[in-house]
Formats: C-alpha cells, sequence, structure tokens
C-alpha cells in the first residue's frame, strides 16, 4: 500500500471513531444517580458494574455520541467534507450505544476478576469501547463497518486508543470529573 494512504487514513480513523470515543467522557461528565445494575450483587459477593456506570452517564453518553456524529453528518453534508467517510445515523448510534456496552462489559468482568472501581486494568480499559463499538456495528451494520474499516484504519484506530484515553483521563482527573487519571 500507498505511504501516503495510511496517513491519509489517520484522520479517517479518527472521524470514524469520534462517536465512539465521546460517550465514555461525557458518561463520566453528566454521571451519577441510580447504577445501572441497581445495587445488585452475585454470588461472587461483588456488584454487576459497580456504582460508576449510571442511567443518567449511560444516557447521557449515548447520546453526546450520536450528537458529536450528527454533526460530523451535518459538516459533511453542509461544507462538502466528502473526503471523509459517510457516517449515518445508524452507524453513530451503533458506535455510539456500542462503546457503552463495551465498557459495561468491561466494567462486569473486572468485578469478577476482583478489580475496585477505578483500579487499572492494563489494555481492557483502553479497547473495551473499540470493541464494543465495532462489535455492534458488525452485528448491525455490517456493509458501513467493512467499507469504512480498512488496515490502515484499524491500525490507526488501535495505535491512537490508548493516547486518546490517557490524555482524556488526564484532563478529567484535574477537572475533578475521574478519581485517578489512568
Amino acid at each position: 500500500m500507498d505511504p501516503a494512504y495510511w496517513v491519509l487514513s489517520l484522520p479517517f480513523a479518527v472521524w470514524m471513531m469520534i462517536p465512539a470515543y465521546v460517550p465514555n467522557p461525557a458518561a463520566a461528565f453528566f454521571g451519577g444517580g441510580t447504577p445501572v445494575d441497581l445495587g445488585i450483587s452475585l454470588r461472587d459477593g461483588r456488584r454487576l458494574f459497580g456504582d460508576g456506570k449510571t442511567y443518567r452517564g449511560l444516557a447521557a453518553g449515548v447520546i453526546a455520541g450520536i450528537l458529536a456524529g450528527a454533526v460530523e453528518i451535518w459538516l459533511r453534508e453542509r461544507y462538502g467534507w466528502y473526503m471523509f467517510p459517510e457516517q449515518t445515523l445508524l452507524s453513530v448510534t451503533l458506535l455510539a450505544t456500542g462503546a457503552l456496552l463495551g465498557d459495561l462489559a468491561k466494567s462486569f468482568f473486572k468485578r469478577r476478576f476482583g478489580r475496585d472501581r477505578g483500579e487499572a486494568w492494563f489494555l481492557a480499559d483502553q479497547y473495551d469501547l473499540v470493541i464494543g463499538a465495532l462489535l455492534l456495528v458488525l452485528i448491525f451494520n455490517p456493509q458501513w463497518l467493512f467499507v469504512n474499516i480498512t488496515l490502515p484504519v484499524a491500525v490507526w484506530i488501535v495505535v491512537l486508543t490508548p493516547l486518546l484515553h490517557r490524555a482524556v483521563n488526564i484532563i478529567g482527573y484535574i477537572l475533578r470529573v475521574k478519581d485517578v487519571p489512568w
């Protein structure tokens, strides 16, 4: 593949993943209230997800991701940004929802492995949103996924996600939205 194609794939990767990258920080910022697991513990004595996963955070995160995707759709159409991959209402909804479902799944397994809320879990903390988002798109909109996620785009997503994750968590910690900077 042409090296220029790899370089040009970087903004494509960011553009496509914005609806998946926005929900987690939005959920942390706007969260609170009733936990998604309603305080339920399993036989192991640990919570299903924990207090950090709330209905308000889940709803706010999904809405924020969809709104970010809607802005992308509007920018592309309004200003003719056709060099960027086409987002659809379906793709942004799946990316945003999948990102937070991936985070919920990670929290479930984190509790099962005896890890506490806020405790770092290498790789799982960084890629849960990517796996959840792309898995949901694969199930409900595979054509969009296979058209837009090329090998260079996938590589950029793998490289960028932990860097963006760390940066956003540090900002959240500085703003006192998060208890820990990871």
